[in-house]
């Protein structure tokens, strides 16, 4: 696909999903209102796909900042794609809606246009919040291929997820799992493209930094582009929907501004080769946990 700024990629329920989403997780040691600013920056920048989610504790800030530009004039509702996401706390079937309503009340909004969960659950439950108009589009996080066959066959399913929200970057780049999910007709959403956070609380701080791999580094010297911009293309070409996240005014413009170039063959696969099947997110705390994703290759 060609892409631009108002790129889109067709879900199998027929809606569509922004390419490139402006992520709103912050470690605890960031002030919440921080989101606020920040979501109002990357929605004047263009982005109109905004990612949050329950524990990240800044769903209020994030809904008023995107009501405040919705009635500023600078968007309408139905210009913006949010998404939410459901922890694993409340992911029991009598659970599922009230927590969807719960955020939405922090939120101020009548609906969700994705509603994501992290671990295998009831699908029924989602399928009602769907049909009740509480969401568009339902779909998963962090689902290993077998997980997802697992949802795909269950009798009865009304609603396929549309995408699978995976951590996804040039040391670990899904290519696997991205090219399951497309035979299924599910959307890859990739989460830290450009790293982590490098929270000291949860992240290994002698982890290799993305934005500092050398063959990264050079390929974005070359097209007068920062790492950022060149990581985030190289998944937009891969057909990977980006969540790029800062709250940097200056990166986050900077985050956008990759419509303009296009990575050639041999810089694609350069990049690819720096695939080592890393995660900065291993949830090792939960290694023993019968539905752990990670066990599985892919």
């Amino acid at each position: 696909m060609d892409l631009c700024a108002e790129s889109c990629l067709v879900m199998n329920d027929g809606n569509k999903i922004p390419v490139l989403g402006f992520g709103t997780y912050a470690p605890e040691k960031f002030s919440k209102i921080l989101a606020e600013e920040a979501t109002k920056v990357a929605i004047e920048v263009g982005y109109r796909h905004i990612d949050c989610a329950y524990v990240y504790g800044n769903e209020a800030d994030v809904g008023r900042a995107m009501r405040e530009k919705m009635a500023d004039g600078t968007v309408r509702r139905e210009d913006l794609f949010y998404t939410g996401k459901l922890w694993g706390t409340f992911q029991t079937p009598d659970l599922v809606r009230p927590a969807l309503e719960r955020s939405l009340q922090k939120l101020q909004l009548e609906y969700m246009d994705l509603f994501i969960i992290h671990t295998p659950l009831e699908m029924k439950a989602m399928e009602r919040c769907k049909d009740a108009g509480l969401v568009k589009s339902i779909g998963v996080s962090n689902f290993n291929r077998r997980q997802i066959e697992l949802i795909l066959s269950k009798p009865g399913l009304k609603y396929k997820p549309v995408c699978n929200q995976v951590e996804c970057h040039i040391y670990l780049n899904q290519r696997k799992l991205l090219d399951f999910c497309r035979s299924q007709g599910i959307v890859l959403v990739g989460y830290s493209v450009l790293g982590s956070s490098r929270d000291e609380n949860w992240i290994d701080q002698s982890s290799p930094v993305v934005l500092e791999d050398p063959v990264l580094v050079t390929i974005a010297k070359r097209h007068n582009k920062t790492p950022a911009q060149v990581a985030i293309r190289f998944f937009l070409q891969l057909g990977v929907v980006v969540l790029a996240k800062s709250f940097n005014p200056k990166r986050i413009k900077e985050n956008f501004q990759v419509f303009d170039f296009h990575l050639p063959p041999e810089d694609m696969k350069a990049l690819e080769a720096r695939n080592r099947n890393y995660r900065y997110v291993p949830a090792k705390q939960w290694k023993d946990h019968p539905k752990f994703p990670f066990a599985d290759e892919y």
